[in-house]
């Protein structure tokens, strides 16, 4: 999910430096929507992972 986020950034970044405004616009969107699920869903692994590890011990 981040790989994926960083390409649309990326793709935000040509788009903008090209003069594509509504092209960078939009992927940047995307990007931003991206990097914001990659994100609760790296927090709720990392406390299920800290959950189950203090579970073990």
């Amino acid at each position: 999910m981040l790989k994926w986020a960083l390409i649309f950034l990326v793709i935000s970044l040509i788009a903008g430096a090209l003069g594509f405004s509504g092209v960078a616009a939009g992927a940047a969107q995307i990007a931003k929507i991206l990097f914001g699920v990659f994100l609760v869903i790296f927090i709720v692994l990392l406390v299920l992972g800290l959950l189950a590890g203090e579970a073990l011990f």
